[in-house]
């Protein structure tokens, strides 16, 4: 239900809250206060029927003498102490007067229960009195809260409408904003492209160019080498071909020397025209041991290669006269051997026309 304040009042609204019971105040203090107005009561009417019930004690006396030393000789015997002396209590009072202090008492503990009564029912009249001012007051300002609250609510709510406009505003002019930004930024992306393109394609037709030319002169160059390797292969042909010509002449189809190699830990032998001096094998292995180029297994390879020479050391040819089966060790052997061009003179000045080299791997 809705309160509606007096009608006297001309700033009277209608309030939106329900009334609420008034909140007491002043409750524990009337519960001290009646406590402490009891506590009192019991006091007084603990002592009142105490004080009525005590009789007074009567008074009692005794005399005593000294007693004598009977150690110390007496000329005669003293006489007995005489008896002590009693005092006789005081009489009771009279049964009349303690009747009277009792109803005296008794009609002081009325009164005095009396006040408290009503010193307890105005305590609780004025705590009931200050709880409806208090109710009252409360009520008013929850109207007057309630009031605020509303005008409040009405405020912020058209607050709220104007920041909402404000923002949508805000909203449009940077969405606008963001929009031609990014127009502008495709538009500076579009023309980057479009130099890079440049750029690219040119840079691309120079790089063809150079290529071309690069390629052309690299042709040039390798058909130069080409022919020039063509040309001196052809002379080193001829000369051999002239030299083997020769020594055919010179030997005159004579037997083949003998001679004996170490190469990498490995010995050779073979058999030429003239013989051979005793180190000649190993002038052969210092000339042969560091053309040797080997990283693989080294157990059980021997391979035997067979060289025709020259007087003069040169090496007219080279090949595998017996394999050790690993056709990777042969190869490494045959190339040591090519290297090796020329071989070394013997004693005479001159090279054995031909011979074996037996080659082993290191540790083989």
């Amino acid at each position: 239900m809705m309160n509606r304040q007096p009608s006297g009042n001309p700033g009277a609204r209608i309030s939106a809250r329900p009334i609420r019971p008034p909140r007491e105040r002043g409750t524990w203090k009337a519960f001290a206060l009646a406590a402490l107005m009891h506590v009192l009561l019991g006091i007084l009417l603990y002592h009142g029927v105490n004080w009525q019930n005590n009789t007074p004690a009567g008074a009692e006396a005794e005399l005593w003498t000294d007693i004598p030393d009977l150690s110390a000789p007496t000329p005669r015997i003293a006489p007995p102490p005489a008896p002590p002396v009693k005092v006789q209590p005081a009489p009771p009072p009279a049964k009349d007067e303690d009747a009277d202090i009792a109803l005296q008492e008794k009609k002081r503990k009325q009164e005095a229960a009396a006040r408290a009564a009503q010193l307890v029912e105005q305590q609780r009249a004025q705590q009931q009195a200050e709880q409806e001012a208090e109710a009252k007051r409360q009520q008013l300002a929850a109207q007057q809260a309630a009031q605020q609250a509303a005008a409040a609510k009405t405020a912020q709510e058209k607050q709220k409408l104007a920041d909402k406009q404000k923002q949508l505003a805000q909203q449009k002019l940077d969405q606008q904003k963001a929009t031609q930004q990014a127009k502008e930024k495709q538009a500076e992306a579009d023309k980057a492209d479009q130099q890079k393109e440049q750029a690219d394609a040119k840079a691309k037709a120079q790089a063809d160019a150079k290529a071309q030319a690069e390629k052309a002169q690299a042709e040039a160059k390798a058909k130069a080498k080409a022919q020039a390797d063509a040309q001196a292969k052809a002379k080193l042909d001829k000369e051999r071909s002239a030299r083997l010509a020769a020594l055919q002449g010179q030997a005159g189809g004579g037997t083949s020397s003998s001679g004996d190699g170490l190469a990498k830990s490995g010995t050779g032998s073979g058999a030429g025209g003239t013989a051979t001096s005793a180190g000649y094998a190993e002038k052969v292995q210092r000339r042969v041991r560091p053309n040797i180029v080997w990283a693989g297994e080294t157990a059980g390879l021997e391979t035997v290669v067979a060289v025709r020479c020259s007087p003069t050391g040169t090496l007219l040819s080279a090949t595998i006269r017996r394999s050790s089966g690993n056709e990777q060790w042969d190869e490494a052997a045959l190339r040591a051997v090519q290297r090796s061009d020329p071989m070394p003179v013997d004693t005479n000045g001159q090279a054995p026309s031909a011979f074996t080299i037996t080659l082993r791997p290191a540790g083989g």
